[in-house]
């Protein structure tokens, strides 16, 4: 009983038997959602189920296995989360959220290179990862690559346009960019 009360607390979406489809289908609904937000703050709920589904999106024991990744890298055990993630990539290599989160661990460890590899891998897998194309730019910005950090800002604006100073920040990245002012 213990174990069915614990499945039912980490994995919402499983325990009320949401299939791939109707999870791929609900953030489908909830990414146009974000795009029509009126407000940031309406926009922050809408973030945060679509990265849980992102998160839960695959089997249990993959599921389980990202909570576990994810907990190691609150920890700051960066080395743990990228083995811990490698797992969940040899167990479902499509989902996308697994190289996003292993691509955070292996930044916060110094490892750029393969951060930004697990970045493309996982906007090849889903292109509308929007806190990749955040992250991404932010890693632009701190290479002073100011086109690059542009080029992605615009696609976190694209996707998420309500995010908080994200219009103010879109200027500076154009200005910095190309010397204009907006």
């Amino acid at each position: 009983m213990r174990l069915i009360v614990l499945l039912c607390v980490l994995l919402p979406g499983l325990a009320f038997g949401q299939t791939p489809a109707e999870k791929r289908a609900e953030v489908d609904k909830l990414l146009q959602s974000l795009k029509d937000a009126p407000s940031s703050e309406a926009a922050a709920p809408l973030e945060q189920r679509i990265q849980q589904l992102w998160i839960d999106g695959g089997t249990a024991a993959v599921t389980l296995l990202m909570h576990r990744g994810l907990r190691e890298l609150k920890a700051e055990t960066t080395d743990e989360a990228i083995e811990t993630f490698n797992d969940v990539i040899v167990l479902d290599p499509t989902l996308a959220e697994a190289f996003h989160q292993r691509g955070i661990a292996r930044f916060q460890a110094g490892d750029t290179a393969g951060a930004v590899a697990d970045f493309q891998q996982t906007l090849k897998l889903e292109p509308r990862e929007f806190a990749t194309w955040k992250t991404l730019a932010d890693i632009a910005t701190t290479r002073e690559d100011w086109a690059g950090a542009y080029a992605a800002w615009q696609k976190v604006m694209e996707l998420d346009p309500k995010t908080p100073n994200g219009s103010e920040r879109l200027r500076e990245l154009k200005r910095k960019a190309v010397g204009e002012d907006t």
